[in-house]
């Protein structure tokens, strides 16, 4: 059924319907398009009123519109929208998995009497049969599918009941299409509409750039103080805070909370009550802060998000896409803090062990997208935009990302994409980005060698620069336009015309510097405007290490470490209190050698008049204590470290790793009853004596001091007693 509505009609409707004079961006044109009877498939931002693109065509045309949603937070926040601005609740219903048969019920009543011109669905509540019986009896205007890169398997949402839907509709009634998304690229987007049968669909493009958008990436080091700081800066403003897993949501949460900071859990662990009273609680602006699971945010219609921070890395750029255009969907500023480790992306690796080997694939090629807009010094903007499609000059980022607001160096690297191209040509276009690298470094790895390419005359001709330097320089050229990955082959790299005509015509190419995030997950905390460390300070508390440490008759390291001496830098502090807030720093070994230290730098920052960031003293979570204090009273009571590691389940490394955090922040722990039984008297006074004498506490010396004689397990196991009786 097709309606021509005059465009004055159009926005009569807009204005009684939802109060709005006018269209935004495509709007108008989309809706025409629906009214027309044609399918219509729609690309358009976080924010940018995808949803209105159905809604005002379900109240004009008669029928029933059907609404394909992934979530029921989502479709009870549109419902609840819709049936806001209309005088009646029968407007608009959903269907699904969370309503009671008598619910139900009244739902396909008020369906088959026609109030209803909305129905959301979830797609599993599509394939019961006797649903699709029911609305094969109801007059359907036409099928919608929010968030539709679901559909595809190359998108970061991939849901396999989304795959069935085309033969569903055909079932129910041959009524036009709308699908709508807000994360796809040319090949997610191709794959929805081969999958829909609908690639004579009418594609609408918004452009993706969110230019109210501020990107940043921080290397992941003592991110939870990073949290806190950066919230209580922030003090009033509604944000999200996105974690991978359930258990890293209810933790951070409850940091927030210890901390004074008004924050709920939300993750798909919660039962719906739980999580509907959150969300509502969000909403309603009765916590500032979310903490959630990517469950959270699809369709959340809260215009004032004023920041979104990652925990974790996402594991796509359209996840990590979607999840900041939370962020400042009313226009205003919205800053998007990511925390990135190379650990993280480790881990997300594993979880695609046992997987198919094409998902197993395009998982691993989606993760590598992120790693390289994570460690990218291109403008974050522009490297986003090229992701999905779009070109876009950086000279238009007006330092919205860190990349543009602090840049990093660059030089000039023609001759690095030269030989870059050339190794394409050699290799004939069949190798990822990893093996090339590996190829122009000189590193001979398993594949080089499987493939005899070390006989070849490009091999190691860039070996002056390692691994990391050529994935800069492929990252740059892919976003240059140089070159460009092969989506069919899994990110095979090609030449484009524009890295051919470069071939025979080298031309200047800048090259920036990379980031290096290789010390990450480290003890140094950045803080929050990047500060750098006081290096004056740090030199002084270095040399009063040395006074007090000779003074004790100890190494310097055993007094505080140098982690410890650059977080008082950092931080500041200037009584006990504030001491034993910082990094291995506990109230026994403050007590011990602190008094100097806080005195050195109270009088420090009076004659420097040093601003010190008072309001930034985290507290730790109890159970945390909790957990220290029963390990404590297990060595108390001389059980065997192999039986506490395996109750707590830890590994012995993971429970070594423990003991040496708590004796580094001053607490005594008595573990010669193990000791004595793994190594003797002679061998433990031997490696006492090595560290009552090293300038440091480095393992790797310890053992080449040894000659291998002690494993690294038992000279920790010593350092761990040496530093008990010598440093607390």
């Amino acid at each position: 059924m097709s309606f021509k509505t005059p465009t004055y009609q159009l926005k009569e409707a807009l204005k009684n319907y939802f109060g709005f004079d006018q269209f935004k961006g495509s709007q108008q044109q989309i809706i025409e398009n629906v009214l027309e009877g044609r399918n219509t498939f729609v690309l358009m931002p976080t924010g940018g009123g995808k949803s209105l693109c159905y809604q005002l065509p379900s109240l004009i045309l008669p029928g029933t519109s059907i609404i394909v949603s992934p979530l029921i937070a989502l479709m009870k926040n549109q419902v609840d929208a819709v049936r806001g601005f209309s005088q009646t609740g029968q407007v608009a219903h959903f269907l699904n998995s969370s309503l009671t048969k008598a619910e139900i019920s009244q739902v396909k009543s008020d369906v088959l009497s026609g109030q209803t011109k909305m129905l959301y669905v979830a797609p599993e509540s599509l394939t019961k049969k006797e649903n699709i019986d029911f609305l094969a009896a109801v007059p359907i205007s036409f099928f919608a599918i929010d968030e539709a890169h679901c559909i595809s398997e190359w998108g970061h949402d991939f849901r396999p009941e989304y795959r069935r839907l085309r033969e569903i509709f055909e079932k129910i009634s041959s009524v036009p299409i709308i699908a709508l998304t807000a994360t796809a690229t040319p090949k997610v987007q191709h794959d929805i509409q081969k999958n829909l049968n609908m690639l004579d669909a009418d594609v609408f493009k918004s452009s993706f750039n969110r230019d109210n958008l501020y990107y940043e990436i921080r290397p992941k080091r003592e991110v939870e103080k990073q949290i806190i700081r950066y919230v209580k800066q922030h003090e009033g403003q509604s944000g999200i805070i996105y974690c991978l897993s359930r258990k890293k949501v209810e933790e951070i949460a409850e940091l927030l909370q210890v901390n004074g900071i008004n924050a709920l859990p939300y993750h798909a662990g919660l039962d719906a009550n739980t999580r509907a009273r959150h969300q509502d609680a969000f909403l309603m602006e009765e916590v500032e802060v979310i903490v959630a699971t990517i469950a959270f945010g699809m369709g959340i219609d809260k215009p004032d998000v004023r920041y979104v921070i990652h925990h974790d890395i996402p594991k796509s750029i359209e996840s990590y896409y979607q999840e900041t255009g939370r962020a400042g969907r009313d226009g205003g500023i919205g800053e998007c803090v990511a925390f990135y480790s190379y650990k993280d992306i480790e881990k997300l690796e594993k979880f695609l062990q046992g997987k198919a080997v094409t998902e197993q694939e395009i998982g691993r090629q989606l993760l590598h997208e992120i790693v390289s807009y994570a460690e990218t010094s291109v403008c974050r903007r522009k490297f986003i935009l090229h992701y999905f499609g779009e070109e876009f000059s950086s000279a238009n980022c007006q330092e919205k990302c860190d990349n543009c607001k602090h840049p990093q160096e660059r030089m000039e690297g023609s001759q690095y994409l030269s030989l870059l191209l050339q190794a394409l040509v050699q290799l004939d276009q069949t190798q990822k980005s990893k093996h090339y690298c590996a190829f122009l470094s000189g590193h001979l790895n398993a594949d080089i060698k499987a493939y005899k390419h070390d006989q070849l005359s490009l091999f190691a001709v860039g070996k002056d620069h390692d691994e990391h330097f050529w994935n800069a320089v492929i990252r740059q050229a892919v976003v240059a336009g140089y070159l460009y990955k092969d989506v069919e082959s899994f990110g095979t790299l090609k030449l484009t015309p524009k890295g051919s005509a470069f071939m025979q015509q080298p031309e200047s190419f800048m090259l920036f510097k990379q980031h290096d995030f290789s010390d990450t997950d480290d003890d140094i905390i950045v803080s929050q405007k990047g500060t750098a460390l006081d290096e004056v300070l740090f030199t002084q508390l270095l040399e009063l290490r040395r006074k007090v440490a000779k003074q004790a008759g100890v190494p310097p390291f055993v007094v505080f470490q140098e982690p410890s001496l650059q977080d008082m830098c950092l931080q500041y502090p200037i009584d006990m209190n504030e001491l034993t807030a910082i990094q291995g720093v506990g109230a026994g070994k403050a007590q011990r050698y602190g008094s100097e230290f806080i005195s050195h730098i109270a009088s420090y920052v009076e004659t420097n008049q040093i601003e010190r960031p008072q309001d930034f003293v985290v507290k730790s979570l109890i159970n945390k204590s909790g957990a220290k204090v029963q390990l404590i009273q297990n060595i108390d009571r001389k059980l065997p470290l192999e039986d506490i590691a395996k109750s707590q389940g830890k590994s012995f490394d993971e429970l070594l790793w423990e003991l040496e955090t708590v004796v580094n922040s001053g607490t005594k722990l008595n573990i010669a009853y193990y000791l004595n039984d793994v190594l003797d008297a002679d061998d433990q006074d031997d490696i006492i004596s090595y560290f009552m004498q090293a300038d440091s506490d480095d393992l790797i010396d310890a053992y080449h001091e040894f000659d291998g004689l002690f494993t690294e397990e038992e000279l920790r196991l010593v350092r761990i007693r040496f530093l008990s009786e010598y440093g607390n």
